[in-house]
């Protein structure tokens, strides 16, 4: 009885197998559905924060092309379509990581590979977002208007060492994700409004004592929150700061991201709108277990941002997309062999 159903088995087996065959031109497999990336204004910047590059290398991490052939990651970056690199920088890090040396080494490659480049100031030690923007511990025992000054000149120094190395950044973020100020207590945007446009103008006039063509971006996270967006700015306004760029981060889920898309596309309209100052996705990413409706994502999210009138949409940066088996990130856009998934062809148009 076992051995006439493994008979009957096999003999379904290659009926359905010769019928396959015949029905697909020879055995050849089935083409993948074709995609077209989304066309976009010339200069528009398609870009990747890729800051993590030299630590990862330095623990033997490698990159490889789709091929599976290994690449410089700035190089492999450029052959994906992406023209624009993002790299953080740190005041005094315990690790050396993302200080102003190790900045300087990765925008000199990001250079010799044809990108542009931005340079996202976080103002500490380490990571400053939403939840925490913590001081220097060197600023710690300033007063305010001497962390003011220890801001200023923190940025003319790192981009005077950038100028010196014969790199002068395309953009600047004087803060990152400062939904509520940064360098709190003093900075927090809630308690200390004035305290915090003191901050951004400081970094303001910083930048633009080193190259008044650097463009200025003050970078807030969940880009579908107009309320929070038109609080926030409105402040800095009315407490006199200056911004060339309002800068955005989105980070929506496999299901949600239409929604949200189209509530940024709506913020991102007011705040051109509003304030006269273009718009750019400073951060973006998805899960990188859903590459196909993160490619999705991406190619929608592109194309609003290109669509805003006259040219102010300025481009989308796509936040670590190298990061594979790193630290537990799980939104990088490399697969767990270290080659790019198709969610990073979204970057690929003109």
């Amino acid at each position: 009885m076992q051995m006439k159903n493994v008979m009957w088995v096999c003999l379904v087996y290659a009926i359905f197998f010769t019928i396959s065959c015949s029905s697909n031109k020879g055995g050849n497999p089935t083409p993948p559905a074709s995609y077209t990336p989304p066309s976009v204004a010339a200069g528009f910047a398609k870009g990747a924060d890729i800051s993590w590059v030299t630590q990862m290398e330095a623990q033997g991490v490698k990159f490889y092309d789709k091929s599976g052939k290994q690449q410089d990651l700035f190089a492999l970056m450029k052959s994906l379509g992406f023209n624009s690199i993002r790299l953080r920088a740190w005041v005094n890090p315990s690790d050396g990581w993302c200080n102003t040396a190790d900045l300087v080494k990765k925008a000199l490659r990001a250079q010799s590979a044809g990108m542009k480049i931005m340079i996202d100031f976080h103002y500490a030690d380490s990571w400053a977002d939403p939840g925490k923007q913590p001081k220097p511990a060197a600023w710690v025992p300033l007063n305010f208007n001497s962390m003011v000054t220890a801001l200023h000149d923190y940025t003319v120094h790192v981009l005077d060492t950038l100028q010196t190395n014969g790199i002068t950044p395309n953009w600047v973020q004087v803060g990152n994700e400062v939904d509520d100020g940064m360098l709190w207590e003093d900075g927090r945007a809630s308690a200390h409004m004035a305290n915090f446009a003191a901050l951004v103008q400081a970094g303001y006039s910083a930048v633009k004592s080193v190259s008044a063509d650097i463009k200025v971006i003050v970078h807030v996270s969940n880009g579908f929150d107009n309320t929070h967006f038109e609080w926030l700015f409105d402040g800095l306004k009315t407490n006199g700061a200056h911004w060339d760029i309002v800068g955005m981060s989105l980070y929506p889920s496999t299901t949600n991201y239409n929604s949200l898309d189209n509530e940024c596309l709506a913020n991102m309209k007011d705040m051109l709108t509003r304030y006269g100052t273009p718009v750019m996705i400073c951060e973006a990413g998805m899960n990188a277990s859903d590459p196909t409706n993160s490619r999705a994502f991406l190619s929608d999210i592109i194309a609003k941002n290109n669509s805003l009138a006259n040219g102010n949409g300025l481009g989308v940066f796509y936040w670590e997309p190298e990061a594979y088996n790193w630290q537990g990130y799980g939104l990088g856009a490399f697969d767990s062999t270290g080659k790019p998934t198709i969610a990073l062809d979204a970057f690929g148009g003109n």
